[in-house]
C-alpha cells in the first residue's frame, strides 16, 4: 500500500507542476481586452491559489477518516442541488456567469466556481454510502436500480440543463460503474443505459450547436465549428518527438481557443512533444492503477466504493479530455484533471486524491508472518516435505 500511495503522490504531483508550467506558457499570448497587457502571470497566480486550497482540502480529507463523510452524505448532495439549481435561476449577471450560451458558474469577483464539480463528489459519496448500506438489497430491481436511478437522475437533470453534456455523460457512466461495484445486475443496468442513451440522441438531434460539432468530427471540418480541434491536431503533428521548447509553441496565438484550459494538452504535445504528452498518459493510467489498488484493499465496502468511484471519476475525465484533443472523441468541453486552468476542478480533483489517501491509510495492515511460524505454516501444508526433512 505505501508504494501506491507514495507512487500516486508523486503522479499527481508531477502533473500539477507540469500544469502550472503549460498554464503560463500557453497563456502568455493572452491579452486583457481592457489594459492590453498580459495575463499570462495572472492565471499563474490565481492556479497557484486554487492549487494552495486544493492541497489544503487533501490534506485534510486524507487526515480525517473517510467514514465520517457518511454523515454528511445528504447535507453535501442537497447542497449540490441547490446550487446547481441558482445557477440556472435568472439572477443577475454579475453572479452568474454564461460564457458560450452555457450556464455554469457563480461570480466572485475574480473568482469562479462550477457547482456541477462539488456535484461530482457529493453524488460518488452517496451512491458509496448507499451502495454499502443496502449492500444485500442491490440485487433487487427497486433497491439496485429505481431508487438509485432517481438519486442519479436528479443530479444529471440539472447539469444536463446548464447545458452541460460532457459532465452528464462522466457522471452516468461513474454513477453506473459504482452500482456495478456494489452488485447490481448486468440485465438492471441494461434498460436505463439504453434509455439514456436514446434521450441523449433526440436530445442532441435538437441542439444545432452539437449537431455541427459532430458533424465536424465526423467529417474533420478544418473551418467553423471544427476548427478548434483542426488546430490542436496541428500542434499535436507540428511537436514531434521532444517539441519546440517550452514557449516557443505557435498555435497558442490564437489558433487554438480555450489552449490553456480544454486543449491545454495540445499545446504540451507541441512545446515537449510526443515524449511529454505520452509521459502525459502514462502518469493518468499509474494513477488508475494506483486507485485501483486502493480500493481492492480497503478495509470495508464503503471504502471500496468510494476509491472506485474517485478513481474512475479522475481516470474517464483524463481519457474523455485527450480523446477530444486527439479528435478521437467529439468536442465535450471536459478539462485535463490536474493540469487544465480552472479552480473549480482542481480542487474537486485533489479531494479525490484526498480521499484515496484516507482509504488507503486506513487499510487493514498484512502482518508479517516470523520465519519459525512460516515454516511451521509450510510443513503443515505440505506434510510429504516435512517427512523428507
Amino acid at each position: 500500500m505505501k508504494v501506491a500511495v507514495t507512487t500516486l503522490a508523486f503522479c499527481v504531483a508531477a502533473l500539477l507542476a507540469l500544469g502550472l508550467v503549460m498554464i503560463y506558457s500557453s497563456s502568455l499570448a493572452l491579452v486583457n481586452a481592457r489594459t492590453h497587457a498580459a495575463v499570462g502571470a495572472d492565471l499563474l497566480q490565481m492556479q497557484l491559489v486554487w492549487c494552495v486550497f486544493g492541497l489544503a482540502l487533501c490534506v485534510t480529507a486524507t487526515a480525517l477518516d473517510y467514514e465520517r463523510l457518511k454523515k454528511f452524505v445528504w447535507p453535501l448532495f442537497i447542497l449540490a442541488l441547490v446550487l446547481l439549481a441558482l445557477v440556472l435561476a435568472p439572477l443577475p449577471h454579475h453572479i452568474t456567469a454564461t460564457i458560450n450560451g452555457a450556464r455554469r458558474w457563480f461570480n466572485f469577483g475574480r473568482i469562479r466556481f462550477q457547482p456541477s464539480e462539488l456535484g461530482k463528489l457529493s453524488l460518488i459519496i452517496l451512491l458509496a454510502w448507499y451502495g454499502d448500506r443496502y449492500q444485500r438489497k442491490m440485487k433487487t430491481w427497486n433497491w439496485g436500480i429505481v431508487f438509485p436511478v432517481v438519486i442519479i437522475t436528479a443530479m444529471l437533470a440539472l447539469i444536463f440543463c446548464e447545458p452541460d453534456r460532457g459532465t452528464t455523460i462522466l457522471l452516468a457512466a461513474v454513477g453506473g460503474s459504482i452500482l456495478l461495484l456494489a452488485g447490481v445486475e448486468w440485465k438492471f443496468i441494461v434498460p436505463p443505459v439504453v434509455l439514456a442513451i436514446v434521450g441523449l440522441t433526440i436530445s442532441i438531434l435538437h441542439d444545432a450547436m452539437r449537431m455541427r460539432r459532430i458533424i465536424s468530427w465526423l467529417n474533420t471540418d478544418k473551418h467553423g465549428v471544427g476548427n478548434q480541434a483542426y488546430q490542436a491536431m496541428i500542434a499535436l503533428g507540428s511537436g514531434g518527438w521532444f517539441g519546440l521548447g517550452l514557449g516557443n509553441g505557435r498555435q497558442k496565438l490564437g489558433f487554438v481557443p480555450e489552449d490553456h484550459t480544454d486543449f491545454i494538452f495540445s499545446i504540451i504535445g507541441e512545446e515537449l512533444g510526443l515524449v511529454a504528452t505520452l509521459l502525459v498518459i502514462v502518469a493518468f493510467v499509474v494513477i488508475l492503477l494506483c486507485g485501483i489498488y486502493i480500493a481492492l484493499n480497503a478495509r470495508d465496502t464503503f471504502g471500496l466504493l468510494l476509491a472506485g468511484g474517485v478513481t474512475l471519476l479522475i481516470s474517464l475525465q483524463a481519457a474523455i479530455n485527450i480523446g477530444v484533443v486527439t479528435s478521437a472523441l467529439p468536442n465535450k468541453g471536459l478539462p485535463l484533471p490536474f493540469i487544465s486552468y480552472g479552480g473549480s476542478n482542481l480542487v474537486a480533483m485533489l479531494t479525490c486524491v484526498g480521499i484515496l489517501f484516507s482509504v488507503a491509510r486506513r487499510a487493514p495492515a498484512r502482518e508479517k508472518i516470523p520465519k519459525a511460524a512460516k515454516s511451521t505454516i509450510e510443513a503443515d501444508e505440505n506434510p510429504f516435505a516435512a517427512r523428507a526433512t
